[in-house]
């Protein structure tokens, strides 16, 4: 597997890695039996909103501690607003970019520190708690990376149709039983959802 300079450098030596004591917010995201885990910790000056110190821990392959790290940097400095911004995309660009089976990594690391900005922002009353519905469910699956050409997989179209009631999630799949990243979409969207207290069942159908 091919990696940039710039993503070995950060695996080799990453930045800002280690627990911080008494952080103002943290987030964690993925799960080290689905391979991947990110926590990211914040310090943040309460007047202006600027990120003072950020730090994280991860588990995971080159491509997860490598895109933790530059997505630290790119935060840190940064006041929330302009942290908010910061997408998996953005990580992608400040490596020199990543395999395409390795996407799924900065959007974890993204979306872990959109998470830690999040409970800040709740916790302090700058947000309210969001609803969970449809739209939820659409934003958590484009963040699903199908592995083979590095793209979400709303943005493929594999996703026909999201519905929910009771508790229940149906997702309807454009995906062929030959397909050998099935499974692993599986997973992925499995673990996407069931961090939501929300959702008692995950229901996805193919043809």
């Amino acid at each position: 597997m091919q990696y940039s300079q710039k993503v070995l450098d950060h695996f080799m030596h990453p930045h800002n890695v280690g627990k911080m004591e008494n952080p103002d917010a943290s987030a964690t995201e993925g799960s080290p039996s689905c391979g991947d885990q990110v926590t990211v910790f914040l310090k943040i000056d309460k007047e202006t909103k600027i990120i003072e110190d950020i730090s994280f821990l991860s588990y995971g392959c080159a491509s997860n501690i490598a895109t933790a790290s530059i997505i630290t940097d790119l935060a840190k400095g940064k006041s929330l607003e302009d942290a908010k911004k910061i997408t998996y995309e953005d990580a992608m660009e400040a490596l020199d970019g990543l395999p395409p089976v390795k996407v799924h990594c900065s959007v974890l690391a993204a979306d872990t520190l959109q998470t830690a900005i999040s409970n800040y922002e709740i916790a302090h009353g700058l947000k309210e708690v969001p609803n969970f519905g449809k739209e939820t469910i659409l934003a958590e699956l484009k963040k699903i990376i199908y592995p083979q050409v590095g793209t979400d997989i709303v943005t493929l179209k594999m996703v026909k149709y999201v519905g929910f009631s009771d508790g229940e999630v149906l997702i309807d799949m454009n995906m062929m039983n030959f397909d050998t990243w099935r499974e692993n979409v599986v997973e992925e969207i499995n673990e996407h959802l069931e961090k939501y207290p929300e959702v008692k069942k995950i229901q996805i159908n193919f043809p």
